[in-house]
């Protein structure tokens, strides 16, 4: 962990519509999408898609119409169209459980393959996938470090300086006079960065639940998704549910 904590939040809303920071002084793109953009490296990170969540619920009776994992890969894909990065990582519970893999359509498997043609494909395993994939292409790791940032599935107990991590699914709900929203999130004191839920069928974890705890060095910053920009949301303003 750093010795000092910088004074004051560092952020800007992009052209994009995405809100521009510094996570341990590596500068980030929080994007509306819900995936993380580190430019300077030329890669893109999500977290969670849980691919076949729909399947896997059907299996057990409940069903589900069957088209996340068509709609989140389709989101991914769309935002590898737009930045075209030098590798992608997916960083854990990218599918939703040891047989996901088996159950993927054949589109599905090929829209896979095609975000690992002419890039790096990185696999951090999650505690839903701890195996990694078994046919399709990328390298599995359970951690890795990169640009000055260590990106990991479950963050860890603590302030952790330069950690990148997901699992938590982290949600923000916001009530003014007009209402109340609740958003999927980022969430950031500046030293660590918790990405969002990618996928089309997985939850939010209010960041007021007693999950987030004790990780951060002072209140955080959420980035709230919407539909086409990133709101920065001061940890005053978010609500518990």
């Amino acid at each position: 962990m750093s010795a000092l904590p910088r004074p004051a939040y560092d952020f800007a809303v992009s052209a994009c519509g995405g809100l521009r920071t510094t996570v341990a002084g590596v500068q980030v793109l929080m994007r509306a999408s819900g995936a993380l953009w580190l430019e300077a490296s030329r890669v893109l990170i999500v977290a969670d898609l849980h691919l076949e969540k729909g399947s896997a619920y059907a299996a057990r009776g409940q069903m589900l119409p069957p088209y996340d994992t068509r709609e989140t890969l389709g989101r991914l894909a769309a935002e590898a169209e737009a930045l075209r990065p030098d590798a992608i990582v997916l960083l854990g519970d990218t599918f939703h459980d040891g047989r996901s893999e088996e159950r993927l359509a054949a589109d599905d498997a090929a829209r896979l393959r095609a975000l690992a043609q002419g890039r790096t494909l990185i696999w951090v395993v999650g505690n839903h996938d701890a195996d990694g994939p078994r046919a399709l292409p990328g390298e599995i790791a359970d951690e890795l470090v990169l640009a000055g940032l260590i990106l990991r599935h479950e963050p860890q107990a603590g302030p952790q300086f330069s950690e990148v991590a997901g699992h938590l699914h982290p949600a923000a709900r916001v009530t003014a006079t007009r209402g109340t929203v609740r958003r999927r999130c980022f969430i950031s004191d500046g030293e660590r960065v918790i990405l969002p839920a990618f996928g089309a069928y997985a939850g939010g974890l209010n960041v007021r639940d007693a999950a987030f705890a004790g990780m951060f060095i002072r209140p955080p910053l959420a980035g709230a998704l919407g539909p086409h920009r990133v709101h920065a949301v001061g940890w005053r303003s978010l609500t518990g549910d």
